[in-house]
């Protein structure tokens, strides 16, 4: 049974931006290509330029998927533990709404 907030079919969307990085450096070195073909170096290079923000984009997501089930969970893996109301690393707790050993 899950405990966490997500619905039960919830995926990380990876898949679909390694997808759409792809789609993207495509069109960007085919844009790049054809205003260099065309004659305008300023075009091109801004194509050129987007493939690279789409190339590193494309690298990330393709090394975050291989990093495994922290990333791209599955069935199999359990949901994050319940923060049951406190949050220790800031002193803060979630009925009272303010911190360890102050007034109000």
């Amino acid at each position: 049974m899950r405990t966490g907030n997500e619905p039960l079919q919830a995926r990380s969307p990876l898949k679909i931006r390694r997808g759409l990085a792809l789609w993207g450096l495509l069109w960007a070195i085919a844009g790049a290509v054809a205003f260099v073909s065309a004659g305008r170096p300023e075009w091109a290079a801004a194509c050129a330029a987007l493939a690279m923000v789409a190339a590193t984009d494309l690298v990330m997501v393709i090394r975050h998927i291989r990093q495994g089930p922290h990333y791209q969970p599955g069935k199999d893996i359990p949901p994050y533990e319940p923060d049951r109301g406190r949050n220790e690393a800031f002193g803060i707790r979630k009925n009272t709404g303010g911190r360890h050993g102050t007034r109000p």
